[in-house]
């Protein structure tokens, strides 16, 4: 794990500036494919499987992106190495050729930084403007080998929002300096708000969102039942008044974090992959690519985020590995309802 406390000058002087205005081109292409599309009288182009990544299926609004950041990963290469890591294309890895132009790098240990980005996280959402989806950018120092999450130095959770929205979000966060969120206006990006993100300390056990993440059919009954287990435990052990616990299905993980870090969401939990497991089924979960940076500003905001049993969350960021999660919005409230998560969940 990584024992940085600080985010490097590195990223600080130099990435943070280049990956903000990587966000800023992505809003940009997003918005013209949507808006472009709604002109057109149809969203079907934008929602057209047009195959399969390294990670996930990729949707018609997805490639002029993936097309962007081609682009932005050969202009960036050309001044220092870098490896970088889309749900498209897995781990690439550029540095300068010596002469202006590009050149392929054999692995990890180039001296540069390790970046993976995801830039629609929430296609299924935006691709038929229902809501916001968000960029997410995962950034950890140089290495020799792949990162894992506690590599994690900082990130940034950009708002793409759906064509109605005239102001969008950034959360920011680096390690152990806390987390941050603006709010600009699309029109012109100006800067509207800012302030640091913090949690309260509420642990209240309903009044608030408490999702379970079941928009997939094929674990959607087997969820809802360890989602009304789980409830019942609030109702007769919390006192909980359950018809004020509400339920949401954001289809993006990064989005679900930023809503606990606001305490719209006072818990999240995403188990398929555990129950996917027991079942013997297999199934789409997220991804680390969907989750890293998030993560890292969530517990920047204060919030608890951790595998569902209550265990260490860790893992190798890459486009396949399966990951579980629990959020909750503060420690006080991880204390009172992670005990009733995990009897539902026999662990």
């Amino acid at each position: 794990m990584s024992d940085s406390t600080h985010a490097p000058p590195a990223f600080r002087d130099t990435w943070e500036p280049r990956l903000r205005a990587l966000c800023e081109e992505l809003r940009a292409t997003v918005r013209t494919s949507l808006t472009g599309a709604l002109e057109a009288g149809s969203l079907d182009a934008l929602g057209r499987a047009e195959g399969i990544g390294a990670g996930d299926f990729a949707f018609g609004l997805d490639v002029p992106t993936e097309r962007l950041l081609d682009g932005w990963l050969e202009r960036v290469a050309a001044r220092a190495p870098l490896s970088l890591m889309t749900e498209d294309s897995g781990w690439r890895h550029r540095g300068p050729d010596g002469s202006g132009g590009v050149r392929e790098l054999p692995d990890f240990d180039h001296g540069g930084p390790r970046i993976a980005i995801d830039p629609i996280d929430g296609t299924r959402n935006l691709m038929h403007d229902l809501r916001s989806a968000w960029t997410l950018v995962s950034y950890c120092d140089a290495g020799a080998g792949p990162p894992r999450l506690g590599d994690v130095c900082a990130g940034i959770v950009a708002e793409l929002p759906d064509s109605r929205g005239g102001r969008f979000r950034v959360v920011s966060a680096a390690r152990g300096q806390g987390c941050r969120i603006e709010e600009r206006e699309v029109a012109d990006g100006r800067l509207l708000g800012e302030r640091r993100l913090t949690a309260d300390d509420d642990d209240r056990a309903d009044h608030g969102y408490f999702p379970f993440f079941r928009y997939a059919p094929d674990l959607r009954a087997p969820i809802a039942a360890l989602e009304s287990a789980f409830l019942q435990r609030l109702e007769t052990q919390e006192q909980a008044l359950v018809e004020h616990c509400f339920d949401d299905q954001y289809i993006c993980s990064a989005g679900q974090l930023v809503l606990t870090m606001l305490g719209r969401y006072r818990m999240v939990v995403d188990a398929r992959p555990l129950v996917a497991a027991r079942l013997g089924r297999s199934t789409r979960p997220s991804k680390p690519y969907d989750l890293a940076g998030a993560v890292l500003c969530a517990r920047e905001a204060g919030c608890v985020v951790e595998a569902p049993d209550g265990s260490e969350l860790d893992f190798e960021l890459d486009t396949l590995t399966p990951v579980a999660f629990a959020a909750f919005h503060n420690p006080a409230t991880a204390r009172r309802l992670a005990p009733h998560l995990r009897a539902v969940l026999g662990v």
